[in-house]
């Protein structure tokens, strides 16, 4: 019996060293912790690190409001802690407006995010990229990969050299964001990838999803090194998911099954926790990570 067992230990111990191994996980809280003394962007990296969490998202939804001798700062003290940054760019933008000076300023508010987002060490900005409007999909679509491509290739002759466009998975049916077309303008443009948020992707398909089908999608499709995602919950309204987002607890969708399909694959993922809770829910999705055999160096 106690060779038995320790036989079953040992396998167990390399059943969980080669979990470890194969996945990467950086988790984190979308902007700064609740639980910072400061709301500051330096503050926040550090509590984050105090909690023994490994990522934060920047947050201009509001607009660029970071000079760039901070975000340089700011990158460098993530840097020596060992914390991922990524960021999110302002709501305000819409590459298939009407209006052409609206989409200008989209155009140049993105160009800011990326320039401060380099500055921070951030790998990937998380985008809004546009409304479908008057528009049918697939013209916004052409509209999108136009002006895009502009951006990604005016930020290339900036210096901005690191720093990868995301678009962002979306709820809404009316919004630019299905998981085909964040893959597919991914293709399409050198610089740009899928930034996925994985209750937006449940509430588009209708309350379903598959996240090793997804996981496998962007692995074979686009051969990325690296994931960047967005996990929350939402609400649910006279049986329809809306893009209003709620503490993980909701199960809106379950966080679990994400987990295991993720330890099981050799793959490199960052999961910044949107929900209200920030922090508090970030460190619950910690837990089942460590349930289910994932090990935080």
């Amino acid at each position: 019996m106690e060779v038995e067992i320790l036989l079953r230990d040992e396998f167990l111990k390399y059943v969980y060293d080669k979990i470890s191994y194969m996945a990467k996980i950086y988790l984190g809280p979308a902007g700064v912790p609740h639980s910072a003394k400061r709301k500051t962007t330096i503050d926040g990296i550090k509590t984050v690190k105090e909690l023994g969490l490994n990522a934060m998202e920047v947050e201009f939804v509001q607009g660029v409001r970071m000079n760039r001798e901070t975000a340089e700062e700011a990158g460098q003290i993530a840097k020596e802690l060992g914390i991922r940054l990524s960021v999110h760019a302002p709501y305000f933008i819409n590459l298939c407006s009407e209006e052409q000076e609206k989409v200008e300023a989209s155009k140049k508010r993105l160009l800011e995010t990326a320039d401060r987002a380099e500055l921070l060490g951030a790998d990937a900005i998380a985008i809004h990229v546009a409304f479908y409007g008057k528009m049918k999909p697939e013209e916004c679509y052409q509209k999108v990969k136009a002006e895009l491509g502009e951006v990604v290739d005016n930020a290339r002759s900036m210096g901005i050299k690191n720093v990868k466009f995301g678009v962002e998975t979306m709820a809404k049916d009316t919004a630019f964001g299905t998981l085909d077309e964040v893959i597919s303008i991914s293709k399409e443009i050198n610089g740009v990838i899928p930034y996925i948020d994985w209750a937006h992707t449940f509430a588009r398909q209708g309350g379903k999803i598959d996240y090793g089908e997804i996981i496998d999608r962007l692995v074979k499709e686009l051969n990325l090194a690296h994931i960047n995602s967005h996990f929350e919950s939402l609400e649910i309204r006279k049986g329809k998911y809306v893009d209003e987002h709620r503490s993980i607890d909701y199960n809106t969708p379950p966080f679990e099954p994400l987990a295991r399909e993720i330890i099981k694959r050799d793959i490199s993922i960052t999961l910044i926790c949107e929900s209200p809770e920030l922090e508090r829910d970030a460190l619950k999705m910690k837990e089942v990570l460590l349930k289910v055999g994932y090990r935080f160096e």
